[in-house]
């Protein structure tokens, strides 16, 4: 049965004094059983430690970790009753695949014929049966990392743990790791903690997300909510790839006055006259007759989309169009958003104006 985690106010520094740095800040999150959250953030955020404190490889300066309601502060690792999956895999090199599956078990004295059984499961559920007599070294990359992963499921943990099992692998084996690891959460229902700097695998992955910078969580949220109502400016350019463009203007009259523009787009009451607007890459259009101009400066094919970059009077927009957009490097074009889609940000504290 799943197990809840609570994060509940942990701080955590790193050396004494004057001298001591602060890695994590107040940082406060409940996990429901069976959830999937994503900790995302650029390197040295604090998500790291903050897993590691989870885990037990680290301690917390002031808090709780509560797994399924009781805190395991102080708690060893080993009694945390936690699996974790590695960025290097971390596989024995003289095991074949299945010992390396039923480790954990043969040292928890299970029985030789209920650890093949669940070795057979495990190997079933990842489809690498056939690789059970190989040693990690006969094994491609995407290969090794199913076998983590098997090493983990095998044990049916109350917690699991992902540090950023990913990265070593290449952009096709990524894709479709990502799918795995979701059918698996799906398969075992298992509460756990995923750590990555990539927002497309925090976007796929997670049931929630909280999105760190500087040891703050800066917004926990659903995808949904983290991509469409960003708390601030810091996610919401993390977030979404081309990152969201910011503009800076002024409200005057019920418009948004830009330099070389005024759009009508109603913006929300504010104490300040000037404000940032926000807005997606996929939310602006190129329209002749509307009165924000610019120059186009790159045209980028990707496929399924092409992103065109204009430079505006106002700064350098990006916009995510179709594929079979025409557009030539050189032209000048008009520039258009629907209202419905514009995010407002207060200029000084760069938090969300509106709720």
């Amino acid at each position: 049965m799943a197990s809840s985690l609570d994060i509940a106010g942990i701080n955590k520094r790193f050396g004494k004094g004057d001298k001591s740095v602060e890695v994590l800040r107040k940082v406060d999150i409940h996990v429901a059983p069976g959830e999937f959250l994503i900790l995302v953030g650029p390197s040295g955020c604090g998500k790291s430690t903050l897993l590691n404190i989870i885990a037990g490889l680290d301690e917390p300066t002031e808090g709780e970790i509560c797994i399924g309601g009781k805190n395991v502060v102080g708690m060893p690792p080993r009694d945390r009753d936690i699996a974790m999956v590695f960025q290097s895999y971390a596989l024995y090199p003289t095991l074949s695949v299945a010992d390396n599956i039923g480790f954990a078990l043969e040292m928890r004295k299970m029985p030789k014929a209920e650890r093949q059984k669940r070795i057979d499961e495990v190997a079933a559920m990842l489809q690498i049966s056939h690789l059970l007599d190989r040693r990690p070294s006969q094994l491609s990359g995407g290969q090794r990392q199913r076998v983590a992963m098997g090493r983990a499921l095998a044990r049916q943990p109350q917690l699991f743990l992902f540090d950023e099992p990913l990265s070593n692998l290449d952009a096709k084996l990524r894709v479709e790791m990502r799918a795995e690891i979701k059918r698996l959460h799906q398969a075992s229902g298992i509460t756990s903690v995923y750590v990555t700097h990539d927002q497309v695998e925090a976007m796929t992955l997670g049931s929630r997300i909280a999105v760190m910078k500087g040891g703050v969580v800066q917004q926990l949220g659903t995808p949904d909510e983290i991509y469409n109502r960003p708390a601030n400016t810091y996610v919401a350019t993390f977030i979404g790839s081309p990152t969201m463009n910011l503009l800076r203007g002024a409200v005057t009259g019920g418009q948004f006055g830009i330099q070389g523009a005024a759009l009508n787009l109603a913006p929300p009451p504010s104490s300040a006259n000037e404000v940032l607007l926000g807005v997606r890459p996929e939310h602006l259009v190129m329209q002749e007759t509307a009165p924000w101009r610019g120059r186009v400066s790159v045209v980028e094919p990707t496929g399924p989309d092409t992103y065109v970059m204009v430079d505006t009077a106002a700064g350098s927009v990006t916009l995510r169009t179709d594929a079979q957009t025409r557009v030539q490097p050189g032209e000048h074009v008009g520039l258009a958003l629907a209202p419905a889609h514009a995010h407002w940000f207060d200029v000084k504290s760069e938090e969300r104006l509106v709720a």
